[in-house]
């Protein structure tokens, strides 16, 4: 029995994203802001086709992204941030309420969004997610990103920028 399969694929020629990176945890973040932004190069985007957005933190997120769609002209945006387990519950309600924003965002819009968004118990542990050896979450939400662009344009002809 034949199938119809639909997968995307990673090609970012002639088309724009934008990567949403918070400063709290600089250290990380910028890491992962690297390795997005090389593998975004690597597929074909050209320099000038990337923006990034700085936020103060993975709370804020959500909003950046949002206003970023509203206004248009994104083929896909990654969001990319580090939320580190504390003393306190603070880590539940920012790591949680972080990502069912950007979930909703990415049901909401026809964009492919890479989420980078590293909740880990200890520094050690993201940097390893930050191009230690567990590899660069960075790198792996961009990939997200653009294969999911070209997947969504794909199933809907008219989504994008």
């Amino acid at each position: 029995m034949n199938v119809n399969q639909y997968e995307g694929a990673h090609q970012g020629a002639g088309r724009r994203f934008a990567i949403v990176a918070s400063r709290f945890n600089e250290l990380i973040t910028e890491r992962l802001v690297d390795g997005a932004r090389s593998c975004l190069l690597q597929h074909g985007v050209s320099a000038g086709d990337v923006d990034l957005v700085r936020v103060p933190g993975a709370f804020e997120l959500p909003a950046a992204v949002a206003a970023l769609l509203r206004r248009g002209g994104y083929d896909g945006v990654i969001a990319l941030g580090c939320v580190i387990r504390g003393e306190t519950s603070h880590y539940d309600f920012v790591a949680g309420e972080a990502s069912r924003g950007l979930q909703e965002l990415s049901l909401r819009y026809p964009v492919g969004l890479g989420f980078g968004l590293l909740t880990t118990d200890t520094q050690e542990q993201a940097v390893a997610r930050a191009g230690g050896d567990r590899g660069n979450k960075g790198w792996e939400a961009a990939l997200t990103a653009l294969e999911m662009v070209d997947l969504i344009q794909h199933l809907e002809p008219h989504a994008g920028a």
